[in-house]
C-alpha cells in the first residue's frame, strides 16, 4: 500500500485541511463539488475538476497513451508483479498528460488523476459483455491482481497519492446489461461474502483504495449507490473504509425512475448521500438544495461527502504549490515512450495461453515455410486488439500485420479477411459468404494457416457503448458469431496444419475447433502490441504462458440462468460438468516438474500452512510456469477446490528453483448462510500442481497435481482482520 495511507497523523492533517476548506464554502459550492464536474470556486483558489477518467488497461479516452491487454487479459498472466508494474505505467502516463493539459488549462473530462479502475466483479457468467473489464471469475485471483493493480496507480509515496484508483462495481454485479438500471440481484449471504465481496474488502483493507463505485443494480432491494447495507455496514463498518464513493454513471435518477425505491429527484439524491455515496456521476446531486430545504438531509451529511472529496484532492498535491508534489515532474517524454512500448510488449506476450498444440506444431519453423496463410475478420481488426474503456495507440500492430513484420521478405503472407466478424458477407451487395473462394485460395498456396476468429467491442461490451451488436453488450450464447465456424471448416477441409488464434475478452464454446485443430492460442483483446507478440510466440520467440483466468463452458444450454445470482453450478468452484478448458489451465512449449512438495505441518492453525516445492524447467527453452495451490474442504456440499495461492515462476532451460507458498487460515474458511467465516473441523486437501485437480485439466495437460490431506481439529470462527 502507499506508504501516505499508513501514516495516521498525516491523514488526520489531510481530513482537517479538507474540513477547514468545506467550511469557507456555500451550500450551494459544496452541492455543485459532488458531481464530477465540479466547477472551480475562485475565491478559495481551487480549479474546476472532472472526477469522470478512466484508466481500466491505460490511460482512456484522453488522446494518444500506452493501449495494454485488456484486463482479463492480464488477469490471464497470472503474474501480481506484472498488473502493478503496468499500473504503475499507467499512473505515470496519467500524470505526465494531466501536467500537459494542467499547463494548457484543460479540465475536460477525462483529463484528470481520480482512475475510476480496476473493474473488480466476478466474470460469473460468459455471457456479459462487460467480463472482459475484470480479472475472471475467482475470487481469490481477482483480489491478489486488484490490490496490486491499485498499488500501482497510488504509488508508494509518503506524502502523495501518484494516481486515485476506484474499485467498482460495488457490488453483485455482472450483468444482464439491459436490466442493470431496474434489476434487483437477489443474493444469499454465503454467496455475497464467499464470492463477491472478497476483491472488493482486499482492495479497501489491504490496497486502502481511494475510492469505491458502486453498481447500477438493487441488491436484495437496495439501489447499491445508496445501499446502507453495502455502503455503511460492510463498506465503512465492518472494513474501515476511509475513501470516498462514487455513483455510476447516471445510476441516481434510476432509484425514482427505474428501481422506484424513491419518488423524487431530491430523495434519491438524499438517500444515496445519506446512506455514503459522497460523489454523483451525473447531476442528480445538484437537487441535494431541495432535499436540504425539504429536510431530507441535513448540510452536516453534505459537509462529510466534500471533506472526503477534497481529503482525495490534497492527497492528489491538487490543492499544494507544484514544487511540492515530486508527481508534478514527470514530463510528456514519459508518454507513449519506448520503456512503455517495450512494457506493453511484455504485457501482451504474458497474456497468451495456448490451448492445444496438438504434436507440438507450434512453434513454426520459418526456415521451413516458404507461404503462410492469415484468414479471419480478426487478422487485420484493431478493434479486436483493445476491447473496451481504451485509450488512443500511436500505432496498432494487428496479427497479420505482426506476422509480416516478423517474417519480411523471408516467407510470402498471403490474407484473405475470409468472412464478416457477424454478417453473412463482407461486401453489401454480395450473396453469402462472398470469400469462400478467395479463402480456398488462400489455402491451397499456403504451407500452414493461421485463422484468426472471436469477438471484439462491438460484440461485447457495456450496454450503450456505440457498436454493440448483440444484447446490448452481452453474447445471447458463446457460439463463434455468424458463419465464422463454417470458414474454419473450410480452412481445414483443405488439409493444410492450421492454428487458431482466437481474439476475444470472454470464453467461447470452441468444441469444433478442438477436436479438428491443430493448434489454438487464446489471445484476448491484447493491446496495441498484441500482434506482434502473438506474431513471436507462433515463431517460438517465446513460449506462451498464460493461464485461463475463467472458465471456458461447451454450450450456452449447461449455463444457469443470466439472471439467477446464485453462485450454485456457476464457475470452476461450483460448476459440477467439465470444462472444455478449464480455469487455471494453459500449455507451455517448455516442459515442467514440480517435485519435492511438502508442508510445514498437516494441522490447519491460525498460522495457516506453509507450501515447498521443487519447480524444473526441463524442457529445450526458457519458459515461464505458473505453481497453482487449491483447497478443498472434504466435507459434502462445498464448492469444488478453490485457488488458494499462485507464483509465476521464470525459468531458464534445465533450471530449477525452491519456491515456499503460504497458505493463510483464511485459505481454509467458508461461509455460512448467516454470513460468517468458519474453518470447519475435519478433512481438507490441498493440491499443488500447474492446474486445477479436476479431471478434465489432468486430461488436458497429462500431470496431475501432488494431493496432501490436512485436518482442522476444532471448528474456528475468523473475525474480521
Amino acid at each position: 500500500m502507499t506508504e501516505l495511507v499508513r501514516n495516521s497523523s498525516k491523514l488526520k492533517e489531510i481530513e482537517k485541511r479538507a474540513q477547514e476548506l468545506v467550511k469557507k464554502m456555500t451550500l450551494e459550492e459544496k452541492v455543485f463539488q459532488m458531481i464530477n464536474s465540479a466547477p472551480a470556486i475562485e475565491k478559495l483558489g481551487i480549479k474546476a475538476y472532472n472526477w469522470w477518467n478512466e484508466s481500466l488497461h491505460g490511460v482512456a479516452r484522453a488522446g494518444v497513451a500506452t493501449v495494454f491487454p485488456q484486463a482479463i487479459g492480464l488477469a490471464a498472466s497470472f503474474n501480481e508483479d506484472l498488473l502493478e508494474e503496468v499500473a504503475d505505467a499507467i499512473a505515470t502516463e496519467g500524470r505526465a498528460k494531466f501536467n500537459m493539459q494542467q499547463e494548457f488549462d484543460d479540465t475536460d473530462i477525462y483529463k484528470g488523476l481520480t482512475f475510476w479502475a480496476p473493474n473488480v466483479n466476478i466474470f460469473r457468467d460468459p455471457r456479459w459483455g462487460r467480463g472482459h473489464e475484470t480479472y475472471g471469475e475467482d475470487p481469490y485471483l481477482t483480489s491478489r491482481l486488484g490490490v496490486r493493480f491499485i498499488m500501482g496507480l497510488q504509488g508508494h509515496d509518503e506524502n502523495y497519492l501518484k494516481s486515485a484508483a476506484c474499485a467498482k462495481h460495488f457490488a453483485v454485479h455482472s450483468g444482464p446489461e439491459d436490466l442493470r438500471h431496474s434489476f434487483n440481484a437477489v443474493v444469499s449471504k454465503k454467496d455475497l461474502y464467499e464470492t463477491y465481496l472478497p476483491a472488493f474488502k482486499a482492495c479497501v483493507k489491504e490496497a486502502k483504495v481511494e475510492a469505491v463505485m458502486g453498481a447500477y443494480n438493487r441488491v436484495n432491494g437496495e439501489p447499491c449507490c445508496g445501499s446502507k447495507t453495502l455502503l455503511k455496514d460492510i463498506l465503512r463498518d465492518e472494513w474501515g473504509f476511509e475513501g470516498h464513493v462514487v455513483s455510476d454513471c447516471f445510476a441516481i435518477k434510476d432509484f425514482h425512475e427505474n428501481h422506484r425505491v424513491t419518488s423524487t429527484p431530491a430523495e434519491s439524491a438524499a438517500l444515496a448521500v445519506n446512506n455514503g455515496c459522497d460523489l454523483n456521476c451525473g447531476k442528480m446531486f445538484l437537487y441535494l438544495l431541495e432535499a436540504v430545504e425539504k429536510g431530507l438531509i441535513t448540510e452536516e451529511q453534505i459537509d462529510k461527502a466534500v471533506t472526503r472529496l477534497f481529503a482525495t484532492r490534497i492527497k492528489l498535491g491538487l490543492l499544494d504549490d507544484k514544487e511540492k508534489v515530486p508527481f508534478n515532474n514527470i514530463g510528456y517524454d514519459k508518454v507513449d515512450s519506448d520503456e512503455m512500448k517495450e512494457l506493453n510488449l511484455k504485457a501482451a506476450r504474458e497474456c497468451l495461453v495456448l490451448l492445444k498444440n496438438e504434436n507440438n506444431l507450434l512453434p513454426l519453423n520459418k526456415e521451413k515455410i516458404k507461404t503462410i496463410g492469415v484468414i479471419g475478420p480478426n487478422a487485420n481488426n484493431r478493434r479486436a486488439l483493445v476491447g473496451n474503456y481504451e485509450g488512443t495507440a500511436s500505432r496498432y500492430i494487428t496479427v497479420l500485420e505482426g506476422i509480416q513484420d516478423y517474417l519480411g521478405d523471408k516467407v510470402k503472407v498471403l490474407y484473405s479477411e475470409g468472412c464478416h466478424l457477424y454478417k453473412e458477407s463482407i461486401s453489401s451487395l454480395a450473396g453469402p459468404n462472398d470469400r469462400l473462394s478467395e479463402v480456398k485460395a488462400v489455402c491451397k498456396y499456403s504451407d500452414v494457416v493461421i485463422a484468426c476468429l472471436g469477438l471484439d467491442s462491438g460484440l461485447e461490451g457495456e450496454e450503450g457503448d456505440e457498436g454493440n451488436q448483440f444484447a446490448s453488450g452481452d453474447k445471447p450464447n458463446l457460439n463463434l458469431p455468424g458463419i465464422q465456424e463454417d470458414i474454419l471448416k473450410t480452412i481445414h477441409a483443405s488439409g493444410k496444419p492450421v492454428i487458431l488464434v482466437l481474439l476475444s475478452g470472454s470464453a467461447l464454446a470452441v468444441n469444433w475447433a478442438h477436436e479438428n485443430v491443430h493448434a489454438i492460442i487464446q489471445g484476448w483483446y491484447p493491446g496495441a502490441m498484441g500482434g506482434r507478440a502473438i506474431a513471436e510466440a507462433i515463431f517460438g520467440e517465446f513460449s506462451p504462458s498464460g493461464k485461463l483466468p475463467i472458465t471456458f463452458y461447451k454450450s450456452t444450454e449447461e449455463l444457469p440462468d443470466f439472471t439467477d445470482y446464485s453462485m450454485s453450478n456457476r464457475t470452476y468452484r461450483y460448476m459440477k460438468q467439465d470444462a472444455l478448458y478449464p480455469f487455471g489451465y494453459g500449455l507451455s512449449y517448455g516442459k515442467f516438474e514440480i517435485r519435492d512438495v511438502a508442508v510445514n505441518r498437516t494441522d490447519i492453525t491460525n498460522d495457516g500452512i506453509d507450501v515447498s516445492l521443487y519447480l524444473e524447467n526441463t524442457g529445450d527453452m526458457p519458459a515461464s510456469e505458473v505453481v497453482q495451490i487449491y483447497v478443498k474442504v472434504e466435507l459434502p456440499d462445498t464448492p469444488n477446490p478453490q485457488l488458494k495461492a499462485f507464483k509465476k515462476i521464470h525459468l531458464d532451460k534445465g533450471e530449477g528453483q525452491k519456491i515456499t507458498l503460504h497458505l493463510p487460515i483464511e485459505a481454509f474458511s467458508l461461509f455460512d448462510e448467516s454470513g460468517r467465516q468458519l474453518v470447519y473441523k475435519g478433512q481438507y486437501s490441498i493440491y499443488v500442481g500447474n492446474s486445477q485437480p479436476d479431471k478434465r485439466s489432468i486430461e488436458l495437460t497429462g500431470k496431475k497435481p501432488v494431493a496432501i490431506k490436512l485436518t482442522a481439529d476444532s471448528e474456528m470462527q475468523l473475525k474480521d482482520r
